[in-house]
């Protein structure tokens, strides 16, 4: 089941930030004290009693200036963008966090927000509303401030809770009522198809390969980057195999991600990945890898994802004899934490090579779900313990016993040693390197897990 989106959602300057870092245990939201600081919506994950879910912070609403009257110096023009990011917050959220200032008390722009977020709900078929809104009232550090919090009986949205996100006062109370208002997980339905997603910058061609994949036009083709807003998906047939090509919004820096439905956008993105089998990640050739290629790269190989680097819009790079090997060594030098992709040179305009792109996806699914004997897992590692020996380290020396392959999916190896903390980072990738060399797992990453064995 997917997991839930919780919005924060209300005026500037009420602690909606310091809450989303409480919540996601991390300092990713700028804390500020002027109004309109949190100016594009973040989103992290967050987990409490066994249940996970999105956290996504949004800009302050505040219906009394619609972006005219300055709050402060500096903020004025964000606030119609504030307030629209919030108002897609509340569209897409499963529940929202209506967060309020507990020092100072109900306001006019309170009243407003809470007129917003009534008008956002639907009344489902059992008469609850959906989605679910809890207030909260930040700010609530003395026993004056809890007692005070009645006043916002007054937003006519239920009990509110008191809190200090800036001390972690009541958190704890707010979650449990959280987590207990989300659906119950369903099982979902078996889905036995090859999920393969299209991932990307924007305008690096992502839908004009799935076009051109599926042999008709299922994608809107615009040069205007960030015309896909949802990852959607298409069911193929290839050589008899079902597969689901998933089409994805392009995912920007954090600093560039324009306010309003794109947020959600990039979401349904990452989520998008960590569904996926393997990840086409599209690399625009006429501006080359850059930075956020490798940022994408890092979150597929996160979720322990195969991928297939594409290199898109070939036909429109001036090239000599050089060119693909010059290119072939900046991309293996960028992404030198994932050596073991393939590259695929295209273009999806013209249709060069794209007849190789599938072929080459599923290959790489085929080498992920691949097993290897005990056998022949053991004859790879005492090789390379003969050929290498793991230096010593406070005098000790670490012995491998034995491997096994505990699963596929992907590849994931089983090592007994005499002691776990012996085991150095760079050994692991070496005993990475090894495996590779007996068997490719071509696109696909390697788990080695070590654990610890007494020596008979």
């Amino acid at each position: 089941m997917s997991k839930p989106i919780v919005a924060l959602v209300g005026r500037p300057n009420v602690g909606k930030s310091t809450l989303f870092n409480r919540l996601v245990g991390e300092r990713m939201a700028i804390v500020d004290d002027t109004p309109g600081t949190t100016r594009d919506r973040l989103f992290g994950e967050s987990e409490w009693n066994g249940r996970a879910f999105h956290v996504v912070d949004t800009g302050g609403i505040d219906p009394t200036h619609g972006g005219k009257t300055p709050l402060s110096i500096g903020s004025a023009d964000f606030i119609e963008e504030i307030k629209s990011q919030a108002q897609v917050a509340i569209r897409e959220a499963d529940a929202i966090l209506f967060v309020n200032d507990g020092e100072a008390g109900v306001t006019a722009p309170d009243l407003e927000v809470a007129n917003i977020l009534r008008r956002s709900q639907m009344k489902m078929e059992d008469g609850s509303f959906y989605p679910p809104i809890f207030v909260v009232v930040n700010k609530c550090e003395s026993k004056e401030r809890r007692d005070n919090a009645t006043q916002f009986y007054e937003l006519g949205l239920g009990e509110p809770i008191a809190i200090s996100a800036a001390h972690g006062t009541n958190t704890g109370d707010l979650l449990d009522i959280l987590v207990a208002a989300f659906p119950e997980e369903e099982a979902e339905e078996e889905d036995e198809s090859i999920k393969i997603a299209i991932v990307g910058k924007p305008n690096a061609g992502k839908s004009s390969l799935l076009n051109k994949l599926v042999g008709e036009e299922r994608a809107i083709v615009s040069p205007i980057p960030g015309t896909t807003r949802d990852a959607t998906d298409t069911k193929i047939e290839v050589n008899g195999l079902e597969v689901t090509l998933i089409d994805t919004a392009g995912i920007r820096k954090r600093g560039k991600i324009e306010p309003g439905v794109e947020q959600f956008s990039v979401l349904r993105s990452f989520k998008a990945i960590e569904r996926a089998d393997v990840a086409l990640l599209m690399i625009d050739a006429t501006t080359g890898i850059t930075s956020q290629d490798a940022h994408i790269a890092g979150f597929i190989l996160e979720q322990w994802k195969s991928c297939v680097v594409i290199v898109n819009k070939w036909d429109a790079v001036e090239k000599d004899s050089f060119t693909m090997e010059e290119f072939t060594r900046k991309i293996r030098a960028d992404l030198n934490f994932m050596d073991y992709v393939p590259l695929l040179f295209i273009s999806a305009k013209t249709g060069q090579r794209v007849d190789q792109v599938l072929p080459m996806a599923l290959r790489v699914q085929e080498e992920r779900l691949a097993r290897l004997t005990t056998s022949r897992i053991n004859e790879v590692i005492h090789k390379a313990q003969d050929a290498h020996p793991h230096p010593t380290h406070a005098g000790r020396q670490l012995k491998m016993f034995y491997g096994t392959q505990v699963r596929s999916d992907p590849p994931t190896f089983m090592i007994y040693v005499n002691d776990p903390k012996l085991m150095h980072f760079t050994y692991l990738r070496y005993l990475e390197n090894q495996i590779r060399a007996e068997y490719g797992f071509l696109g696909t990453p390697i788990r080695i897990v070590t654990k610890g064995r007494r020596e008979k």
